[in-house]
């Protein structure tokens, strides 16, 4: 049997980061989770970390501000995997400088968990506002200084949008009228946080992910926005009055909005009208797909998700 990695997790108390924990113990990898100080004083993060040292993960403390506590943390792993939220993403730098300095680390997988930030075509459309380009910078940072890595490319995370059938606003899906974005062919790509995290686990020592892009694109989870509602619609036994909103429509609303307040119509812009998650193929040199390579990974599909919603 080949030893498995030690992973150090850090952000292990968000959404993503806790399944990236939770699955690195379920694949029996000595887990480390990297948490601040006050995550103890918070009800629902310290539950998290109770559970996860219940099931074995060594917790550290620590925080991407402070050097002393990333060094002694990278220092007792193998693989490093960031699960900070966007807002985030350039305070890996320190983290990254500490990886090189070491030169211990098999593999980082830093915070991207996202679409492409190389293949985005909705780069500045928001006052010079690009969500995209700190994961970019960070890419190329990682690439700059020849760090091994693995990059995540998962598109949306089932909880962004597909609890109210991609209408802004909403909690859950209509049942009466629904907004149609553009023509309503383009596809998306949804995948439950779990299964990223299942996804990312599987790759962390896997030669065929080394210093490439797994993408996940699931059979049953690319999807158009006709294709969406007309899955609500069979599944309601109803059918549903459609408003149309044009391109030119939604990005005069994207303008008029400051971000954050935006960020849903903008990703719907991104995914539903430019089709960022879908207009490119895996190119071999650079990426991997992720369903291909772990075919014995079970998944839940959009459809499957839904039924919860009904």
């Amino acid at each position: 049997m080949v030893e498995k990695s030690r992973i150090l997790v850090i952000g292990a108390t968000g959404n993503l980061g806790y399944h990236l924990a939770e699955q690195s113990l379920k694949l029996s990898h000595p887990t480390f989770v990297l948490v601040r100080d006050s995550a103890f004083s918070d009800p629902i993060k310290s539950h998290k970390l109770h559970s996860l040292s219940h099931s074995g993960a060594t917790v550290l403390k620590g925080s991407l501000e402070d050097e002393a506590s990333i060094v002694e943390a990278v220092k007792l792993v193998d693989v490093v995997i960031c699960a900070v939220s966007a807002k985030q993403t350039l305070h890996q730098k320190l983290l990254i400088q500490v990886i090189k300095q070491l030169g211990s680390i098999k593999r980082f997988i830093p915070s991207e968990f996202g679409s492409d930030p190389t293949r985005v075509q909705v780069s500045e459309i928001v006052d010079g506002y690009n969500f995209y380009a700190p994961k970019l910078e960070i890419r190329r940072l990682v690439e700059a200084e020849g760090i091994p890595y693995t990059f995540i490319s998962c598109n949306f995370f089932m909880s962004i949008l597909l609890p109210s059938l991609v209408q802004p606003g909403l909690k859950s899906p209509p049942r009466d009228k629904v907004t149609i974005f553009g023509a309503g062919n383009t596809k998306g790509v949804f995948v439950k946080e779990s299964d990223v995290a299942a996804f990312t686990i599987n790759a962390v020592d896997d030669p065929h992910t080394l210093n490439k892009v797994l993408y996940l694109r699931p059979p049953g989870n690319v999807c158009s926005l006709n294709e969406l509602v007309e899955m609500w619609e069979t599944k309601i036994g109803k059918k549903l009055e459609k408003l149309h909103v044009s391109e030119e429509v939604l990005l005069k609303k994207i303008k008029e909005t400051s971000f954050p307040a935006n960020f849903e119509l903008l990703f719907i812009y991104s995914a539903f009208i430019k089709g960022d998650h879908t207009y490119f193929d895996t190119e071999s040199s650079s990426g991997v797909d992720g369903t291909e390579l772990y075919p014995q990974l079970k998944y839940t599909t959009v459809s499957e998700f839904l039924d919860t919603l009904v």
